[in-house]
């Protein structure tokens, strides 16, 4: 991996790490659910007009797009929405990378090492001490526990989205990755107008005159354009020059950047438990990453460089352990 590779990597991990700032500023004007359904929707009639269709294996597509577009970005906003702390929300939504190893063995028959295993039972008690830490350092006592569930689902989906992409074997994966924010708006917003009511997305569209509105749409641009397009393709472009197994490790630094930003725009103090828990959390993941799956007996199908690369967000944006393939941040 040469020099300017390792660079444009690391200026990936700082768009994304940003990501949950930008997420935060949204939340601060709109409904968690309508600003999901904002941050594809500005994205997806572009697409359609100026981006042909990849070639993919639709079923898995749509698990894609459900999985990484619609229940991730769900679980997450609402999370966040609840109390979840913005950099905190950044290291949990990490849960993906060993969940995406649980995953590929159940359903892609890959086989988990040894250091697989150590590295998923990490980050597992690395989660638990800070959900511990959350119960008894704040006010919400053991309601604190549901902001932190709400996120692991958003990782545990992101995971879901992680197989499906591998196994829809694009042509071209950043199509796929644009193509999956056309089909995840229409659910997105269907839920806001379920749950939040059409009121509560029309009041934050008319109050954008504010200084609140200013911030949230600043963010949504931010959302679509740094995180999604430039994110993305910087990162698929990585990917394609480069093995995942240098490339994806480098994703564990986006919860460094989001717990630094929250702290230096948002004022957000991280405690001891919370700052050890996410060292353990990081190491787990980073045991998970760059140990090298035990090839399978059985034949596996082609991988297409979806395998080996990514899908986007906003957010985010994490890594794909099992398929030795990568995707982070938000």
């Amino acid at each position: 991996m040469s020099t300017r590779d390792r660079l444009l990597a690391l200026f990936v991990v700082f768009l994304w790490g940003l990501n949950f700032i930008a997420i935060r500023l949204g939340l601060d004007h709109f409904p968690p659910f309508f600003l999901a359904a904002l941050r594809f929707a500005v994205m997806a009639i572009p697409v359609m007009v100026f981006v042909r269709f990849p070639k993919v294996r639709v079923k898995w597509f749509l698990l894609y797009a459900t999985g990484f577009g619609t229940v991730q970005f769900m679980m997450l906003f609402l999370a966040m929405e609840l109390g979840m702390p913005t950099g905190l929300a950044s290291l949990v939504l990490q849960t993906s990378a060993p969940f995406t190893v649980v995953l590929g063995v159940l359903f892609l028959r890959e086989r988990m090492t040894a250091a697989q295993v150590i590295g998923l039972l990490i980050a597992v008690g690395g989660m638990a001490l800070i959900a511990v830490d959350r119960v008894h350092g704040t006010d919400l006592g053991v309601a604190a526990l549901l902001p932190i569930g709400l996120t692991v689902l958003g990782g545990l989906s992101w995971a879901a989205g992680n197989i499906g992409g591998r196994l829809a074997r694009p042509d071209d994966s950043l199509r796929m990755t644009l193509w999956m924010a056309v089909v995840a708006t229409p659910p997105l917003y269907l839920a806001s107008l379920v749950i939040e009511g059409p009121a509560a997305g029309i009041e934050s569209l008319k109050t954008l005159n504010t200084e609140t509105g200013w911030l949230a749409l600043g963010g949504l641009a931010y959302l679509a354009i740094f995180g999604t397009v430039i994110g993305a393709g910087l990162w698929t472009t990585l990917l394609g020059r480069n093995d995942a197994s240098r490339v994806s490790p480098m994703s564990l630094l986006v919860p460094v950047v989001g717990i630094s930003a929250a702290f230096v725009f948002l004022g957000e103090v991280p405690t001891v438990g919370e700052i050890v828990g996410a060292v353990i959390v990081v190491a787990g993941c980073a045991a998970g990453v760059m140990a090298r799956p035990r090839s399978s007996a059985r034949r596996r199908e082609p991988v297409s460089p979806q395998a080996a690369g990514v899908s986007t967000t906003d957010a985010n944006p994490e890594p794909v352990c099992a398929a030795n393939g990568v995707r982070s941040g938000a």
